[in-house]
């Protein structure tokens, strides 16, 4: 994975080349990724799905993270990103479905990993509430969680510690149900910025 061949640009989306994905992480080269934030209803309420890394990923492992989330690679378009959905969710989603959110820079730093992305970022109504409908990709993401979205937004902008999570851990017999509650230490860290674009974005179309 880490010798995938990525686009890269400088801060205003300008093309400057293609990358080994090692490479834009090592030294903070600006890339583009996908970003697909799935909603339901529940007790007629807005709700969002996270999805919960697989224990295996290099990056960020046993954290909960966008529904649907990668790395736009050199050779594809913004609408190749829906394949995320179909690899990690097992969904089959048509591209011209999802709501446009609009591009939304995100950055973060921790030792040995500079992210700097443009992130294409869509967002899909699910059908119903029905979690069976998720066949996941084990090796990159091990359950599904469903939490309200306003409390999610409080999350976010630090009102809250903690927000309740329900969901299910899939194993190989099956869905194995959880419900807690989780606060940001939980969640993949994602800049200030980032969150509270995605969250004014995504609450606009709700209220539509």
């Amino acid at each position: 994975m880490e010798t995938e061949k990525l686009r890269v640009y400088d801060e205003h989306g300008n093309p400057q080349g293609i990358e080994t994905r090692q490479a834009v992480h090592e030294q903070g080269l600006w890339h583009e990724t996908f970003h697909c934030w799935m909603v339901g209803r529940r007790n007629n309420r807005d709700t969002v799905y996270l999805q919960l890394r697989s224990e295996a990923k290099k990056d960020f492992p046993g954290l909960f993270d966008i529904t649907a989330a990668g790395h736009l690679l050199a050779d594809e378009t913004v609408e190749d990103g829906v394949r995320e959905v179909k690899e990690e969710l097992g969904l089959e989603v048509d591209f011209d479905k999802l709501i446009l959110l609009g591009m939304v820079k995100d950055q973060m730093e921790i030792p040995g990993f500079i992210d700097n992305e443009r992130c294409h970022c869509f967002l899909y109504p699910m059908p119903n509430n029905n979690d069976l409908r998720f066949e996941l990709q084990l090796e990159e993401v091990s359950g599904m969680g469903e939490v309200d979205f306003e409390a999610l937004a409080d999350l976010f902008a630090g009102k809250e510690e903690e927000v309740e999570i329900d969901g299910f851990i899939a194993t190989l017999d099956g869905h194995s149900p959880f419900k807690k509650r989780i606060g940001l230490k939980e969640i993949v860290p994602h800049s200030s910025s980032y969150l509270e674009k995605i969250i004014y974005l995504i609450r606009q179309e709700l209220n539509k």
